[in-house]
């Protein structure tokens, strides 16, 4: 079975090194085999004390993050596009130090809504800067997952087609797509096709209900996506990621317009979304090896 991962955000609002213990001892406790930290503010961040936390625990770990407007990669200023790509590099650093095999999200722009679709060489910045990037990542033995994201919080990649020709253009093995479903609810006009599309370029996973809350409690048809994962025999890690105005920060909470609080025992919504996401994959497993015998 795949391994499972749950963002930190469930538990805790920020990566201080108390938060991180938190989450780390609540994720071994909930089930979990890797905790996903996000790096949207690393001067929280004790990397050795993190990295010995989630030793302890027994626990890998992935990373992600999105770039601010005025760090984002896919502006036409220079100077912005250079301070995103100093953020990023930094990202890699960390995420590196961390014993960290994955480093996802919304590389490639701002996270946040546009006025304007992205300009011509606005996305050849980011295609340059990610490919720079993939470089220094795969001396270091990471991977870039570019996560999909919906209209509402970048212009540049909004379906897996398109993240599929961005990476094309990168040209680099060790960056591939990152699907959310939370996000392919809104932008996708199935939930198959995409992994489909995608197969051996799929490297990871984030796992949310249409309104982040708890899984199964809302309108996403999560038996036809865990279907087309084992039809492309995905064997990457798959996160669970559900924001509540209980635990998230304010300026994330802006970040992510996360305006109400949606659950309030982060224990109980973990152990309820391992049971489903298990459920599933066993689940979609046996209906492949049915058709199959």
């Amino acid at each position: 079975m795949n391994p499972l991962g749950i963002h930190a955000l469930v538990w805790a609002g920020d990566i201080e090194p108390s938060s991180v213990e938190l989450a780390a001892r609540q994720t071994r406790a909930a089930g979990y085999q890797f905790l996903e930290l996000s790096l949207h503010d690393t001067t929280q961040l004790d990397v050795d004390h993190a990295r010995t936390t989630l030793a302890e625990h027994g626990l890998g770990v992935a990373c992600s993050r999105g770039l601010a407007f005025d760090a984002d990669i896919s502006s036409d200023d220079p100077a912005v596009v250079e301070r995103g790509a100093r953020l990023l590099r930094e990202s890699v650093d960390v995420a590196a130090a961390l014993g960290a095999r994955n480093l996802c999200g919304a590389l490639y722009s701002a996270l946040g809504k546009y006025a304007q679709p992205v300009t011509r060489q606005g996305y050849a910045n980011a295609v340059d800067v990610l490919r720079e990037v993939a470089e220094e990542a795969g001396r270091c033995g990471l991977g870039l997952g570019i996560e999909v994201v919906n209209r509402y919080e970048t212009h540049v990649l909004n379906t897996a087609a398109q993240a599929l020709r961005f990476i094309d253009a990168i040209g680099a093995e060790n960056v591939y797509v990152h699907l959310d479903t939370y996000h392919m609810n809104i932008e996708e006009t199935d939930l198959v096709q995409p992994v489909l599309d995608c197969g051996d370029r799929l490297g990871y996973i984030h796992i949310g209900e249409n309104h982040r809350g708890y899984l199964g409690a809302g309108s996403i048809a999560f038996g036809s996506f865990f279907h087309a994962l084992q039809r492309i025999d995905y064997r990457g890690g798959i996160t669970f990621e559900s924001f509540s105005s209980a635990v998230v920060m304010p300026g994330l909470c802006s970040d992510l317009a996360v305006w109400r609080n949606l659950w309030s025992d982060g224990m109980d919504l973990a152990v309820s979304a391992r049971a489903f996401m298990q459920s599933h994959l066993r689940a979609a497993a046996a209906t492949v090896r049915q058709v199959g015998s």
